[in-house]
């Protein structure tokens, strides 16, 4: 393993114990299965009757060796195999050894990899560029170099970094046949930018959680150029190469196969982005959207408990590459967890979430209506930190979320001479909000350049509230006392409203999540002009 991270280090998926699971890949290796939790034992004995595991090293791009282990299946029978290229974690390969393990017992030959840069693997991280899709073909070569019997068909499967890049590999190497993306982005450029603003906490923590990775030069400064808010179409070019979204059409032509999983409130990997690769894609696909944070859905399924999203991986799997009738063929089904009940909605697609969409006009007397109000102002001071912010910490908010524990705001607490708010009527009865709502507004920027956070929120009648969704939006070329009109795409959400709550929206002027065009102590003047009125569209189910 690496050494000691530095003291500022924090994992993006903090409830992974690399301990369980380096001792579990341990005793894959040994046999020696004491130690181990009676129904890890037992698994491992299940493995190891059924593949030989051992470890190794793959000779990536530029002879650069990546360390990884092989889970090989010695009877000279066709098998489908899986490769999995690990995430953005010193842990490397090892953060897959329970669900590779897994996919072995079923009968797949599984190569999992530790991506150039991290862990023990040489090179330096390229943030799924040209270097990690020659890695990921590498090692397919390797696997197949090694399996006993023919090999039917492929699959790549990854969660996080690692998914970005199985869906980059997949695009660039026509031997892959379908593909598992947990965790993972459409549009690195959306990652870096939402809406024109800076998603500096986002990046930050990419920063803080390589640890002692090695990240490549042009990795290192792509994401400090946006902390330091400069050569921002440099940065662009760099992220379209690393995104999936600009290789859909590669994708589309050989109809891959495309299971992608993601958590509504994603501080890391907005779900929107991931969403427009969804729709793009043209062949089979699914996607399960879950409770929580970047990693969280996914992460008990890594320690072997029980988890719908690596289970619905395994179906996939199952089904594109051993032909299994599991269900899993219906193209383009959606399953949503709900907020906060945790019910699972099945659709036959995303847009058939959404039944209609309901309108509401922001009003000069702070509410939200069904007709228009015009000629009125509220204001937004800048450069000030309020209660209405994005979660209290990058991923790990997410946690808490999945653990019943969503963060509650304090509608009093959030003054009204620093923000503009917007009250809803009490709802007659629950209110399904299905889908992405949309914010149009319009606002005066008294100085060149700004930014705005909207949030909308659920209201309970004891003045608690608790956070449905939001996004921010940057105007930067418009020049000084400029009227300027926002059309946003709030982040999709699946969130019961209950009967008796209001929907609450909040605009400030600042979230530490992001990077602030503002100058300090400027003021937004929000209003509705009668050719376009202010107003929030609300997706309902």
């Amino acid at each position: 393993m690496n050494p000691a991270a530095p003291a500022d280090f924090h994992s993006l998926y903090p409830q992974l114990d690399a301990t369980a699971l380096t001792a579990y890949a341990d005793a894959l290796e040994s046999g020696d299965l004491t130690g181990l939790p009676p129904a890890r034992a037992a698994e491992a004995q299940v493995v190891r009757a059924a593949a030989v595991f051992t470890r190794g090293k793959v000779t990536g791009a530029c002879g650069d060796l990546l360390d990884a282990a092989l889970w090989r299946h010695t009877g000279p029978r066709p098998r489908a195999v899986v490769v999995m290229p690990s995430p953005w974690t010193g842990l490397g390969w090892a953060a897959y050894a329970v669900q590779g393990a897994a996919f072995a017992a079923r009968g797949y030959d599984v190569l999992a990899y530790t991506v150039r840069g991290f862990g023990r693997s040489d090179g330096q991280a390229d943030f799924a560029g040209p270097l990690d899709v020659a890695d990921g073909r590498r090692a397919l070569d390797h696997l197949l170099e090694r399996a006993a019997g023919p090999v039917t068909r492929i699959g790549f499967l990854g969660v996080s970094y690692g998914a970005g890049i199985s869906q980059l590999v997949a695009a660039h190497d026509p031997r892959v046949d379908a593909v598992a993306a947990l965790s993972t982005w459409g549009d690195l450029g959306e990652v870096l930018r939402e809406n024109s603003t800076r998603r500096c906490a986002a990046v930050q923590a990419l920063l803080t959680a390589a640890g002692r990775a090695r990240l490549s030069p042009e990795t290192e400064r792509a994401l400090e150029d946006v902390l330091a808010d400069r050569d921002g179409e440099a940065t662009l070019r760099w992220a379209q190469q690393r995104s999936p979204f600009g290789q859909v059409k590669e994708l589309n032509r050989r109809r891959v196969p495309v299971f992608l999983a993601h958590a509504w409130h994603e501080t890391l990997f907005p779900a929107n982005q991931t969403l427009r690769l969804f729709d793009e894609l043209t062949g089979p696909k699914r996607l399960d959207l879950s409770i929580g944070d970047h990693g969280g859905p996914e992460s008990a399924g890594l320690l072997g408990l029980p988890s719908p999203v690596w289970t619905d991986a395994h179906r996939w799997f199952d089904h594109h590459l051993r032909g299994a009738a599991n269900g899993v063929d219906a193209e383009g089904e959606v399953l949503a967890e709900v907020m906060w009940t945790r019910a699972l909605e099945p659709s036959a697609g995303w847009t058939d979430l959404t039944r209609e969409v309901r309108r509401l006009y922001l009003t000069g007397g702070g509410g939200l209506a069904e007709e228009p109000e015009h000629g009125w102002t509220a204001g937004v001071l800048c450069g000030v930190d309020t209660p209405a912010a994005v979660a209290d910490a990058i991923v790990r908010s997410g946690y808490a979320e999945m653990a019943g524990r969503p963060r509650t705001y304090r509608a009093g607490e959030i003054d009204s001479a620093v923000t503009a708010t917007w009250v809803g009527a009490p709802a007659e009865e629950t209110v399904r909000v299905r889908g992405i709502p949309r914010l149009r507004v319009t606002y005066r920027a008294a100085n060149s350049g700004s930014t705005f956070v909207a949030y909308l929120l659920d209201l309970a009648p004891d003045g608690s509230a608790r956070l449905i969704t939001h996004a921010p939006f940057s105007d930067l070329p418009s020049p000084p006392d400029s009227l300027i009109g926002a059309d946003i795409d709030l982040q999709a959400t699946a969130y019961d409203v209950p009967r008796g709550h209001r929907l609450l929206l909040v605009a400030a002027g600042r979230d530490p999540f992001y990077g602030d065009a503002n100058l300090p102590r400027a003021t937004l003047a929000f209003t509705s002009p009668e050719p376009t009125p202010s107003y929030l569209e609300v997706p309902v189910g």
